[in-house]
C-alpha cells in the first residue's frame, strides 16, 4: 500500500526536506504541497490523501483551523501536526481539532517518516518530548483556544475497558498497559479497539481527551 501525503508548511525549505526523505521511501509519496491552511484544505478535498503533515503557524488560515476542517470533513485523512517545543497553546487546540500526531521539527527526518506510517495505519502518535507533559498541562487549565464542550458520558464500557482507558489517559503505551494489567499486548490492543468503537473516538488522542474529561485521570500538580 502506498501512503499518499500532503505537506503543508509555509517554509519551502521544510517542505523540500520532507519531500527529500519521502522520495527515498518506497511506500510513501507526496501528492501535494500547501503553503497555508486554506490550500491544505483544498488539496485534501481534491486529492484525498492518507496523511497531511501540517505546520501550525502559517499565514492566513493556520494549521489548527485547517486540521479542524479536514477532520470534520473526512475520517480517511489523518493529520500530523509539526510543532516546536514552545507551541504548547497551539498543540492544546490541535488536540481538540482532531490531529492524530504531534511531532517536533527538530526530530530526525526518518522519525517523521516513521510517524507518517504510524498515523496512516490508524494509530496516534505524540513525540516523546511533548507527550506526558503536554497532556498534563492540557488538562490542568481551561482552554483559551477552543470552545468548551460537555464531557462525553462513558456509557456502555466494561470495568476492564475503563481501566484501560484510564491508563491510555495517563500516556501509557500498549506494551505498558499490558505490563500494568498482566495481559498480552495483543489483548491490550483489542481493548483499545473496543474503546475506539464504543466511544466513537477517532484515535488514541481522542481517548486521552475522553479519559480526562470523564475525570478518570487527575493531572499531576
Amino acid at each position: 500500500m502506498i501512503i499518499r501525503v500532503v505537506l503543508a508548511d509555509d517554509q519551502p525549505l521544510v517542505r523540500a526536506a520532507l519531500q527529500m526523505v519521502i522520495t527515498d521511501a518506497a511506500d510513501v509519496v507526496v501528492v501535494g504541497e500547501a503553503a497555508d491552511g486554506a490550500e491544505a484544505v483544498r488539496l485534501v478535498e481534491e486529492l484525498a490523501p492518507d496523511v497531511v503533515v501540517m505546520d501550525i503557524r502559517m499565514p492566513g488560515m493556520d494549521g489548527i483551523e485547517a486540521t479542524r476542517l479536514i477532520t470534520a470533513a473526512t475520517a480517511s485523512t489523518h493529520v500530523v501536526v509539526l510543532t516546536t517545543f514552545d507551541d504548547d497553546e497551539y498543540v492544546y487546540a490541535a488536540l481538540h481539532a482532531g490531529a492524530s500526531g504531534f511531532l517536533v521539527k527538530d526530530m530526525a527526518l526518518d522519525d517523521i517518516l516513521a510517524a507518517v506510517r504510524t498515523v496512516a495505519a490508524g494509530d496516534a502518535l505524540i513525540a516523546p518530548s511533548v507527550t506526558r507533559r503536554l497532556i498534563r498541562e492540557f488538562v490542568s487549565r481551561p482552554s483559551t483556544t477552543t470552545p468548551s464542550r460537555p464531557a462525553k458520558p462513558l456509557t456502555g464500557i466494561t470495568d476492564r475497558e475503563r481501566e484501560v482507558l484510564t491508563l491510555v489517559g495517563g500516556g501509557l503505551s500498549n506494551a505498558e498497559i499490558a505490563d500494568r494489567l498482566c495481559i498480552s499486548v495483543a489483548t491490550a490492543k483489542t481493548y483499545l479497539n473496543r474503546l475506539l468503537t464504543k466511544l466513537d473516538a477517532r484515535d488514541r488522542i481522542q481517548l486521552v481527551i475522553l479519559a480526562y474529561d470523564a475525570g478518570l485521570v487527575v493531572p499531576a500538580p
